[in-house]
C-alpha cells in the first residue's frame, strides 16, 4: 500500500501536469513550448537545414562508398601483387631446384670423368713403368752380355797368348792386314 501511494505521488508530480489553465493561453507552458518547437522547425525549413543535412549525409555516404571502393581496389591490387610474388617465388624456387639438380648431375659426371682420367693416368704410369723395367732389363742383359764377351775375349786372349808363338802371331797380323786391304780396295 505504501508503494502504491508513492507511485501515485510521483505520477501526479510530473511536468506534464504542471501546466494549468486553458491550452491556447500564453500562461500555459505546454502551449509556449509547442509554439517554440513549431517556430524552430519552420526556421530550420526556411534555411533549408534538412536539405543541407541530407546533402551532408549524402556526401558522407559517397565519401564512405568511395573509401570502401578504394579499399576494395587496394585489396584486389594487394592480392594480385601477392599472387604475383608467390608465383615468382615458386618460379625462383623451381629454377633453384633445377640448378641444384643440374649441379648434382654435373658433379656426378665430373666424378665419373675424374675416375676415368685417374684410371687412364694409372694405366699410362703402369705402361711407362713396364717400359722402364723392360728397358732396364734389356740394358742389364746387354751389360751382362758385354761383360761376358769381354771376359770371353780376355780368356781367349790369355789362352791364345799361352799357346801361340811370336812367329804365328806375326803371320796372323799379316793375314789380317791383307784381308782388310782386300776388302777396302
Amino acid at each position: 500500500m505504501r508503494k502504491l501511494a508513492t507511485l501515485l505521488a510521483l505520477t501526479a508530480a510530473s511536468p506534464a501536469f504542471a501546466a494549468s489553465g486553458p491550452f491556447f493561453s500564453l500562461h500555459n507552458t505546454n502551449f509556449i513550448v509547442t509554439l517554440a518547437f513549431i517556430l524552430f522547425i519552420l526556421v530550420l525549413m526556411y534555411f533549408k537545414v534538412p536539405g543541407m543535412l541530407g546533402k551532408m549525409l549524402d556526401k558522407r555516404a559517397e565519401d564512405i562508398k568511395s573509401e570502401l571502393d578504394e579499399a576494395r581496389t587496394l585489396r584486389e591490387e594487394a592480392q594480385a601483387l601477392l599472387a604475383s610474388y608467390e608465383r615468382k617465388h615458386k618460379e625462383v624456387q623451381d629454377q633453384a631446384d633445377r640448378i641444384v639438380a643440374h649441379a648434382k648431375e654435373e658433379a656426378a659426371l665430373a666424378a665419373e670423368q675424374a675416375k676415368a682420367d685417374l684410371q687412364k693416368s694409372i694405366a699410362r704410369r703402369v705402361k711407362a713403368a713396364e717400359e722402364q723395367i723392360a728397358s732396364a732389363e734389356a740394358s742389364a742383359v746387354r751389360d751382362v752380355r758385354d761383360q761376358a764377351i769381354a771376359i770371353a775375349i780376355g780368356a781367349a786372349n790369355d789362352v791364345i797368348a799361352q799357346q801361340m808363338t811370336a812367329a804365328e802371331g806375326n803371320k796372323l797380323i799379316d793375314a789380317a792386314i791383307a784381308e782388310v786391304n782386300a776388302k777396302l780396295h
